[in-house]
């Protein structure tokens, strides 16, 4: 396509993406379905010039108010995401100008609202967690999240399959935590591979994965996955009991756990039973009242430790909007604690940054529950001998985990674990 023709389908991209209505990658596919005679390397163009922009969103339209032309142009202009020279190739010489002095202009001179570009009312409690580190956590939002695999325990061995991939041209790295992790360098089309339709592997992010290993399911238990979504943190639970026990994935939507379906097929597990419920306290939930040996609640949540891969959820959440989802994880939480037996755990998780959506919520368990005794994460890391167990926990004698995207490489991740002890 000539150069103009792509800055033009940039522009139009970029001004439904920011319109927020619905979430940005579901924009941009939605957007590929319609226009169905881009090519590949137009569509990588399109997508990460969009991207580009939600992620610096407020120092772009800060950029863009002295030039000249549609506004979603100008940003198009600044966040594209091809050559330069291709660029410049559809520019006016007015254009050329003042993109030249936006590229001249120092860091020096720039707000902070500018160089953190996220909303005003998320920046105070993630410096007031963070302090120094805040702007650490502000470079790597705007940096891609890595692409990580977990090879399947139960079929295969992580070496073995990496040396697979190795002969496919594939190059990884192991993951510095998960025992069953793979870092994969680049963005390879994974779905192609002989790996990929046996099951031998899964995209999920290493946090996820760690998230299913503190729930420390084993052979022959009864286990709950509460919000099971798509099914990650359901299949790496069903590899670690070898398929043997009983594993109930709830969601209260069908369709996500649809698309469990083809996952679960390739996974050669038998022991997963998928159940749509209407709400937390669903007859189905009550039935299971007492007999559960692990339960994890992957609550659902803002999902801002998701910024790499989401960076329009920023756009899309607001103050008012976490404290509803703390109500709706204290209510999710209080009926999922219900399922245990005495000796069962319960793993309360989310992919948010925010005290409010996890310290808060297991803290204000804690307190209301005499018969539910925490476990500390550090205990059960170190009993899975992962490298490094205290530097991904937080709280005292590390009650917690608490991963962060520019510590640990991973997204955002919180989670907190009791025992039921009566």
């Amino acid at each position: 396509m000539h150069p103009n023709a792509i800055l033009e389908s940039c522009a139009e991209l970029v001004g439904q993406v920011l319109k927020f209505d619905h979430p940005t990658d579901a924009v941009v596919q939605r957007y590929f379905r319609e226009n169905r005679s881009l090519g590949p390397r137009e569509r990588a163009t399109l997508a990460e010039t969009a991207y580009a922009v939600v992620r610096r969103k407020l120092l772009y339209e800060h950029l863009a108010r002295p030039g000249s032309g549609p506004r979603e142009r100008r940003l198009a202009i600044l966040g594209f995401a091809g050559p330069r020279d291709f660029l410049l190739g559809a520019l006016t010489e007015q254009e050329k100008e003042w993109l030249q002095a936006c590229d001249a202009m120092p860091p020096s001179e720039l707000q902070d609202r500018h160089r953190h570009n996220l909303p005003e009312w998320l920046v105070p409690p993630l410096q007031e967690q963070l302090g120094e580190e805040f702007w650490p956590l502000v470079e790597s939002l705007d940096e891609p999240a890595p692409l990580d695999l977990r090879v399947n325990a139960l079929t295969d061995k992580r070496e073995d399959v990496r040396q697979e991939l190795k002969l496919a041209g594939i190059a990884t790295r192991l993951t510095p935590y998960s025992p069953w992790g793979l870092r994969v360098e680049g963005k390879p089309a994974l779905t192609k591979l002989d790996a990929f339709a046996r099951g031998a592997i899964e995209i999920q992010d290493e946090g996820s994965q760690l998230l299913a290993l503190i729930t420390d399911a084993r052979r022959g238990q009864m286990v709950v996955d509460f919000c099971a979504g798509a099914g990650g943190k359901t299949l790496a639970l069903g590899a670690a009991m070898r398929n043997t026990g009983r594993l109930y994935a709830f969601d209260t939507s069908a369709h996500r756990l649809d698309n469990l379906k083809p996952r679960l097929a390739r996974s050669k597990l038998s022991n997963v039973h998928p159940a749509a419920i209407a709400h937390e306290r669903d007859d189905r939930i009550k039935r299971l009242a007492g007999k559960i040996d692990r339960v994890i609640v992957d609550a659902p949540c803002s999902g801002l430790g998701t910024l790499r891969r989401n960076p329009g959820l920023k756009w899309r959440q607001s103050q008012q909007g976490i404290a509803e989802l703390a109500a709706r994880q204290t209510a999710i939480l209080e009926s999922a604690a219900r399922l245990l037996k005495p000796g069962g755990r319960i793993v309360y998780a989310t992919c948010s940054m925010l005290r409010e959506e996890n310290e808060a919520i297991a803290e204000a368990f804690s307190a209301g529950h005499g018969q539910f005794r925490p476990v500390p994460v550090l205990e059960l890391l170190n009993q899975a001998k992962v490298a490094d167990a205290a530097s991904l926990c937080s709280g005292e004698a590390g009650q917690y985990l608490r991963l962060w995207p520019h510590r640990h490489g991973t997204d955002g991740f919180f989670a907190a674990i009791w025992e039921k002890v009566q």
